[in-house]
């Protein structure tokens, strides 16, 4: 440990938001972490759900060598071999059928400004239609579009943006009967209030294919077959940020390929660039002609970078050679029957859900009551991490208090084991002294 390091951090560094550490980080491979006392810790969340291959893989580091020896960056007009080499790949082996056209950018924020500003040209519209418990970016147009964000205090945010209460079959807004009926429900409410608020001028509607941020909320596959047509009525294209459902988290190649919907453009990031900074904006040729011709420009320092196009072709080899999409399913499974044999034990666990290895666990006051139990989550993710355990938590007052577990896709059953018995033990003792609090 060197605590002139963590001085400076404290001093010469700004204060993002979201969980802090009081350590430092120096290492990370594979499921592992290793803090600057050196310990160890199992890494739940993928990094920033990034490292799907695991950190450091050696796939990786051979890629970004490779890319060294012949270049990290060019001009941007300059297109790199391997950057074509990329955009065939994902169009002719992991895209659905008719998305085929690709730009390549680093952050999911900047892949879904260039959603939305294709989606404006194209149609000559401005009004977008997003969904609460959403996050597509904190840049200008994204942070509008996003609801389980901060937006106080930004000053005036993008107009022409509308909201729609997302589908939640845990807590539904409108209770209709069956999960599919609920989220149905809450479908058509929100496009009459987008119907009766519109100027007219509709552009696009954007979704998470699996809403992440907002409680890991898996969405009927009628409601985005629905949200598929209403945007063809409506004249909108259909955008699907696929930032964490892409490339084999929830054990399918796509949100899309899980839906059987094909939006008109998919933005992906997280996944794709294994832990360094690569994003994609896909669409079909006749979008991509279109807003060619009307004048499209996105050109920006680092498009089509050669460095984030060698690491993103060796992140899918491995994802192929090494059968992860399938890997995903398999281990997802065996996570999801290992929380929920603790939420056979545990009244707090309200609701285990997710697909693959994208999972939520909702904590609540009682299963009656289904009321977010923040202190409880907050203690034991403190707990865990302690107990050598990295989880994610979202604790809005509005979206519950739920983990977001997504370990990388190559974790193996003795490290799901031994982070399900860091997870019982922290439950355990938490409820415990949250009960002697009380009788105090």
């Amino acid at each position: 440990m060197n605590p002139a390091l963590r001085d400076a951090a404290k001093e010469y560094l700004v204060r993002y938001g979201g969980d802090v550490f009081p350590n430092l980080f120096v290492e990370a491979r594979g499921t592992v972490v290793r803090d600057d006392t050196g310990r160890e810790i199992l890494d739940f969340t993928s990094g920033q759900m990034c490292a799907t291959i695991g950190h450091n893989h050696p796939a990786i580091v051979e890629a970004v060598h490779a890319a060294g020896t012949k270049a990290f960056h060019l001009f941007s007009g300059m297109i790199p071999e391997v950057v074509a080499e990329l955009g065939q790949t994902l169009a002719q082996d992991w895209m659905p059928r008719g998305l085929s056209k690709s730009l390549f950018v680093n952050t999911g924020a900047e892949s879904n400004e260039a959603a939305l500003r294709m989606a404006k040209l194209h149609t000559g519209g401005y009004e977008v239609l997003a969904v609460g418990g959403s996050w597509h970016g904190v840049t200008g147009g994204t942070s509008s579009v996003s609801f389980a964000s901060d937006r106080k205090g930004y000053g005036v945010p993008v107009p022409g943006v509308f909201v729609m209460p997302e589908p939640n079959a845990y807590r539904p807004y409108i209770n209709a009967g069956s999960e599919e009926e609920s989220a149905l429900a809450c479908l058509e409410l929100g496009l009459k209030m987008f119907d009766m608020q519109s100027s007219g001028r509709p552009a696009a509607i954007i979704i998470e294919p699996i809403i992440s941020a907002g409680g890991v909320l898996v969405p009927p596959r009628a409601y985005m077959q629905a949200l598929r047509r209403a945007a063809d009525e409506r004249g909108m294209l259909l955008i699907f940020d696929e930032a964490q459902t892409a490339f084999g988290r929830i054990g399918h190649k796509t949100g899309a390929a899980f839906h059987g919907v094909t939006p008109d453009i998919m933005s992906v990031s997280k996944t794709l660039g294994g832990g360094l900074p690569l994003a994609g904006t896909i669409t079909t040729p006749a979008i991509e002609d279109s807003v060619h011709r009307k004048g499209f420009n996105f050109y920006t320092s680092h498009v089509s970078d050669p460095l984030g196009a060698e690491v993103g072709l060796a992140v899918l080899r491995v994802i192929a050679n090494e059968h992860l999409v399938e890997r995903a399913r398999t281990m997802g499974g065996y996570l999801r029957g290992r929380l929920e044999e603790l939420q056979q034990r545990y009244e707090a666990i309200g609701d285990v859900r997710g697909e693959g290895l994208l999972l939520g666990v909702e904590l609540v006051q009682d299963r009656e009551s289904r009321k977010p139990n923040h202190e409880l989550g907050g203690r034991t993710t403190r707990k865990c991490f302690d107990m050598g355990l990295s989880m994610n938590i979202r604790r809005r007052p509005e979206r519950g208090s739920v983990w977001r577990i997504a370990p990388p896709l190559t974790v193996s059953t003795d490290e799901v084991d031994r982070a399900v018995a860091i997870l019982d033990q922290a439950l355990r003792e938490s409820l415990d002294e949250m009960a002697v609090g009380r009788a105090a």
